[in-house]
């Protein structure tokens, strides 16, 4: 994809978190059912990145199901105003090990350290381009520890009629790639977000780009429990 579609594709998307932060918070509070079959792939005590992190809800589950001790959190995204939501979150957190840093998931590196736990929760449909989303999982790769995991999950909206139906056009002059859709959306202020649909090849494509091996994967959370595709994937010794 053209550089200059991706910046504006990822200002389209950093307008819309900065515009709908608030309700966003809000209604994303409770941890996604799906993290409760990750469970037990986890051992404690925990290193985690959380990449596109956003308020750090998945930073409270970790503390609420392993204990705050035994989690060490790292949380980045690209929005401020989510991560100044995370950062009261995890006030609340006492005995948690928390860094939170604003950094641009789409156009900066992951040059980030190495983990035991790298996640990626409702981050893969907002990076734009299909060579970029298969780059993008080899830098995510690269963070996670020899014996670590690497876990990501597609959003699959473009399977259920609610989410088709607020597909609106893109602008002419504005050149997309099949499965990239701009979607509005309905609670407060009005704004728009670029999602890129990820079907099963693609998933599979973009576990491939990993290098890892898959240990894992299952349909789970949202509409019919089946909204989010789970991939769980397993760096081994190098």
């Amino acid at each position: 994809m053209h550089p200059a579609t991706i910046q504006r594709l990822n200002a389209i998307n950093r307008a819309f978190y900065q515009t709908v932060a608030d309700d966003f918070d809000q209604t994303r509070a409770a941890p996604w059912p799906g993290w409760m079959l990750l469970l037990p792939h986890l051992r404690a005590p925990l290193n985690v990145l959380d990449i596109g992190c956003g308020n750090a809800r998945f930073a409270v589950f970790l503390a609420q199901h392993l204990g705050a001790e035994q989690v060490t959190y790292r949380g980045i995204d690209n929005s401020a105003a989510l991560l100044d939501r995370a950062r009261a979150h995890l006030a609340a957190i006492p005995g948690l090990r928390a860094r939170l840093d604003e950094h641009d998931i789409v156009e900066q590196p992951l040059n980030l350290g190495a983990y035991d736990l790298v996640t990626l929760f409702g981050v893969l449909h907002h990076i734009p381009g299909a060579e970029e989303r298969a780059q993008f999982m080899g830098q995510a790769a690269g963070c996670v520890k020899a014996g670590g995991l690497l876990v990501f999950a597609a959003w699959r909206f473009y399977e259920f009629e609610r989410y088709r139906a607020r597909v609106v056009p893109w602008p002419d002059d504005l050149h997309v790639e099949a499965g990239d859709y701009l979607l509005d959306w309905r609670r407060g202020a009005h704004s728009l977000r670029y999602c890129h649909y990820v079907d099963d090849a693609e998933q599979s494509a973009l576990a491939a780009a990993t290098g890892m091996t898959l240990v894992s994967e299952y349909r789970a959370d949202g509409d019919e429990y089946r909204a989010n595709a789970y991939s769980v994937l397993l760096k081994g010794a190098s």
